[in-house]
């Protein structure tokens, strides 16, 4: 059975199109619980987009989740052995922005877990900029380094404070901040923050902090930048370090992606052997999260009309004939009501109305 896709919301669609991207390149669907033991969200409760978790006691008066992330349960459920490609098209359970109610929010992602290499890491971006593509043609995907962050920062001698105002004004791209914090000691870091756009405009800035010889972590980045510009994304790839992720659990690339017509971001990934770490795991892992609950106001518009024909008719009116004329309105592709009253509100481009010797047209809007 086809699916009408006239029909399907925004996020309903991006579903079926990123669900077929991805186990084109072979990746397996992962399937999981709605619930999951409370005290794993407890124990990473940074790595969560949202701290507010729905709960609840099981019969056995164990304290039970609706889960707020699919990741943690991916890893919790993961072995160190070969590499794992999975994504999982799932429900999340989440508060509402700017009210206190919780909603259910369809999410899609990847995860490419085990020895992970640039590769590895090379498609997984690729995946990004493809799901943001299969979205909107007009997107970008902001990628970083914490490598290169956290190189800068070692190299300076400041206290664990000051290296928290410094990475909250990195994110901020905020260079005066960094220089009110730590003087001339930041002037790396403030180029960094005043560094934006493709490879080009970016790398004589890694020149100039590193010399011609670049540091492991931004040899990595230039190659996978240049790697993805080659493949097509060169317009839609942008360097931007103020891409920050939690550095205690998430290490090496991190990424953004955005599509216009949203103000935030509606994907966000990276590597997160860190995170893997924590949870006891010896294997590497990187992947993303699209946020289709973002996608709900994305060229959204109102419907000029709620139905395409109404077909009135009444108590004396036959089953059959009635059955015969909503056949002949569907037939044709148009979506019809057949109604006793026309609803006061109902906006209809055709009112027709059943008659003893056939269909009698009463308005036509279209």
């Amino acid at each position: 059975m086809s699916i009408d896709a006239s029909v399907l919301k925004n996020d309903e669609k991006a579903v079926f199109a990123l669900r077929s991207l991805y186990e084109k390149y072979g990746y397996s669907q992962f399937k999981m619980s709605k619930f999951e033991e409370y005290d794993l969200y407890v124990r990473n409760k940074d790595f969560l987009v949202s701290d507010n978790i729905i709960t609840f006691t099981d019969t056995n008066g164990k304290l039970m989740a609706l889960k707020p992330d699919v990741t943690l349960s991916i890893i919790k459920n993961s072995h160190d052995s070969d590499l794992k490609k999975v994504y999982y098209n799932e429900n999340v359970y989440r508060i509402s922005k700017g009210t206190h109610s919780y909603k259910e929010i369809m999410q899609v992602g990847l995860e490419c877990i085990g020895d992970t290499d640039d590769y590895c890491i090379f498609e997984v971006l690729s995946l990004a900029a493809k799901s943001l593509e299969s979205i909107s043609s007009d997107y970008i995907l902001d990628i970083s380094h914490l490598g290169i962050i956290s190189e800068l920062l070692e190299e300076m001698d400041i206290t664990a404070y000051e290296q928290k105002e410094i990475l909250k004004c990195i994110g901020e791209k905020n260079p005066c901040g960094i220089t009110a914090v730590c003087g001339e000691k930041g002037d790396n870091l403030k180029k960094l923050v005043s560094a934006y756009g493709t490879l080009e405009a970016v790398l004589p800035v890694l020149r100039e902090i590193y010399g011609e010889t670049l540091s492991e972590s931004a040899s990595q980045l230039v190659k996978l930048v240049s790697a993805l510009e080659d493949s097509g994304f060169k317009n839609m790839i942008h360097i931007d370090f103020s891409v920050l992720n939690d550095m205690s659990y998430y290490n090496g690339i991190v990424f953004r992606g955005f599509i216009n017509g949203i103000p935030t971001g509606i994907l966000s990934g990276g590597q997160y052997d860190r995170l893997m770490s924590k949870m006891g795991k010896r294997s590497k892992a990187i992947g993303f999260a699209v946020y289709l609950d973002m996608l709900e106001r994305l060229n959204e518009t109102e419907k000029e009309y709620d139905v395409d024909t109404v077909i009135l008719y009444d108590e004396n009116s036959d089953l059959n004939d009635i059955k015969k004329a909503v056949d002949m309105v569907t037939s044709g592709g148009k979506s019809t009501a057949a109604l006793k009253s026309v609803p006061e509100k109902l906006k209809y481009k055709q009112l027709l109305k059943l008659h003893e010797k056939g269909v009698l047209i009463i308005e036509n809007n279209a």
